[in-house]
């Protein structure tokens, strides 16, 4: 089954194919197929290749398709490695997307014909992109990989493009995630130029003996980061993420739980021993993750656009994976990428059920009251809130509770301020939810008439993921249980290679079991605060004041970009546009333009028709001759 990987991201690329070229004449349902079925045979196949990398003895295999860049000493073959990684993640990106595929068909089924195709190639094309990244044997076809889930992420970001602020959203992601994709690729370079290569293997056996804090290893351990800060929304290159809210719902399932924002830490997860040997950068990491966390979700509290909640969340959750990622918990930060799939993409659809049956509203103090006519919504969303809160049995106790101890192992003072981050997650999904379905309805007289369940479609998807938010957490049981981590034991050999260099950090199992007791009667206060404030909403219309406005307000952060950095550059470019161009260089062309015209104009009068007048010029010219020859 290994040798046919290449049919993992082939098959949605042929969706993407089949539905990009007949958006003009195939039918919806015809769309809905091929782009669904497509993302599940993947799944399937994925599934059976997961299968085969768990058995016993498994070891890395790379599948090389063909020679891609091929220059002197430098070999970079287009293969993709299958080991226990990317095994885990192609079920991850393939099962959460075939959800998601199956859920537009409903949700996306008031666009026109062709509009309906265009989104499903979209989304194959992305999923192929991503399952390229995770796939890749080599850093430049991870780069491939990378870039393809930004253009897709450009294009379903800005998919209703009739809409100014819409497409403003798309390029903000674009341009602020190039920042970040420039970061890679010089690091790509310095691979080059230091290893000779850009394989795993060899660019991880060649960095090895360089030993611990070398320069030109913290240098691209560094230069990697930059460009997973990029992809996953960390401090200062996150505020594309709350933007990318323009997109349709699914789209934001997509991007935010299960494919595009995990790239970064995958990338990290996967070049685990060059940040192993690089100390420093993995305490700028955790430092980073750590005020990523606790800076977006202080803005999640105040946030009242339903989206912009779940998407403030993400940037929290994602600040997670990357303080596990610096304190040299590899295995935590993929243990919570897993579980972050299932349950914010549960959140994500689950929002977009509530907007479909509120006629495109995202108010969340313009709902309230939707659990009587929404149960299975209203009861899945919930389930999806304990999970991403940590409520202790739920699978993001389990990645969370994790992280948390490994955070403490490494500093006391990281956990915290981590714990600190998850009693605000747990306040802020809680009052969204209270808000969102208990009380009363808050909404006009049509909207209420129009509530509903919503279709099959969307709440299987919704039932199936919420089934996984509860459970996905008993692979990763912390050893304090007495059982055996079954994901720690199956993602150990792509960790092992960075072992020798790790600082091991132990705990007593008392410390262990009081860490998880703290954190679990916490996040149970922060719940029951919640309820008792926000159960019985009502809006009174107040804006808010003092620092609960600057919260709203996101910390003034997109003013704070647009005054030190869009403005200044615009200005700049209109000095170079108005000055340098318009009045120096159009002026020099035009100025030379004009002198050749009037120059001709003057010569032309020369020619006259008068032969004695040519009689006397070439006197004059043999003259000037002479006088030339004779001085010389």
């Amino acid at each position: 089954m290994i040798n046919l990987v290449w049919l993992v991201p082939f098959l949605p690329l042929l969706g993407f194919l089949v539905n990009g070229l007949g958006r003009r004449f195939l039918s919806k349902s015809l769309v809905g197929f091929v782009g669904s079925g497509a993302v599940l045979a993947s799944f399937v196949i994925s599934l059976l290749i997961f299968l085969e990398v768990k058995a016993p003895g498994f070891s890395a295999q790379v599948v090389t398709l063909f020679d891609f860049i091929s220059v002197g000493s430098l070999h970079i073959p287009f293969a993709f490695q299958v080991d226990q990684l990317s095994a885990l993640f192609l079920l991850v990106i393939t099962g959460v997307g075939t959800l998601i595929h199956i859920y537009s068909t409903s949700y996306m089924h008031d666009e026109s014909d062709e509009s309906f195709a265009r989104y499903f190639a979209y989304l194959n094309l992305f999923v192929f992109s991503m399952l390229i990244l995770v796939l890749g044997a080599n850093y430049v076809m991870m780069f491939i990989g990378w870039e393809g889930v930004g253009l897709c992420s450009y294009l379903l970001i800005g998919f209703w493009f009739k809409n100014t602020n819409y497409n403003n959203a798309a390029k903000k992601a674009f341009v602020m995630n190039r920042i970040g994709d420039l970061g890679f690729l010089i690091a790509i370079f310095f691979m080059i130029m230091q290893f000779g290569t850009v394989t795993f293997p060899e660019v991880f056996a060649k960095a090895a003996p360089l030993g611990m804090n070398n320069t030109v290893l913290s240098a691209i351990a560094m230069l990697l980061f930059v460009g997973a800060m990029g992809k996953s929304a960390q401090i200062p290159l996150y505020t594309w993420l709350p933007d990318a809210m323009a997109g349709p719902t699914p789209v934001s399932a997509l991007i935010h739980a299960a494919t595009m924002v995990t790239a970064g830490i995958y990338m990290i997860a996967r070049s685990n021993v060059i940040y192993t040997l690089a100390p420093h950068v993995q305490t700028v990491v955790a430092i980073i993750g750590l005020a990523t966390a606790l800076f977006a979700a202080s803005i999640a509290l105040k946030q009242n656009d339903i989206k912009k909640v779940l998407a403030y969340s993400t940037v929290s959750q994602l600040g997670y994976m990357f303080l596990a990622l610096g304190v040299g918990a590899y295995g935590a930060a993929v243990f919570h990428v897993m579980t972050h799939a299932f349950f914010k993409a549960l959140l994500f659809l689950g929002s977009g059920s509530v907007i479909h049956a509120m006629g495109g509203e995202q108010d969340i103090r313009k709902m309230g009251g939707l659990k009587k006519f929404m149960p299975t919504t209203s009861l899945t969303f919930f389930i999806g809130c304990l999970a991403i809160a940590g409520f202790p049995g739920l699978s993001g106790f389990f990645s969370k509770d994790e992280i948390l101890a490994q955070a403490y192992a490494n500093n006391p003072v990281l956990y915290v301020l981590g714990l600190v981050g998850a009693l605000m997650t747990a306040f802020y999904m809680f009052r969204l939810y209270y808000i969102t379905f208990a009380g009363k309805f808050r909404g006009t007289h049509d909207q209420e008439h129009h509530l509903h369940e919503s279709p099959a479609a969307i709440t299987i998807p919704l039932v199936i993921l919420a089934v996984l938010s509860i459970f996905s957490g008993y692979i990763g049981l912390p050893e304090v249980f007495h059982t055996k981590n079954l994901l720690a034991d199956y993602l150990s050999p792509v960790f092992a290679p960075s072992a020798p260099f790790a600082v091991e950090h132990h705990m007593t199992e008392g410390t262990e079991w009081l860490l998880m007791g703290v954190s679990s009667v916490l996040v149970i206060i922060f719940i029951l605060l919640a309820r008792q404030k926000f159960a019985s909403y009502e809006d009174t219309g107040a804006e808010s004041t003092g620092f609960g406005k600057v919260l709203e307000n996101k910390w003034y952060i997109d003013e704070l970009y647009d005054t030190i950095i869009v403005k200044p550059l615009y200005e700049l470019g209109r000095f170079f546009r108005d000055t340098v161009e318009k009045a120096g260089i159009d002026k020099l062309v035009n100025g030379i333009g004009r002198g050749v015209q009037l120059g001709g104009q003057r010569i032309r009068l020369v020619q006259n028709g008068l032969v004695g007048f040519y009689i006397f010029a070439m006197v004059i010219g043999m003259i000037v001759l002479f006088v030339i020859g004779f001085l010389l």
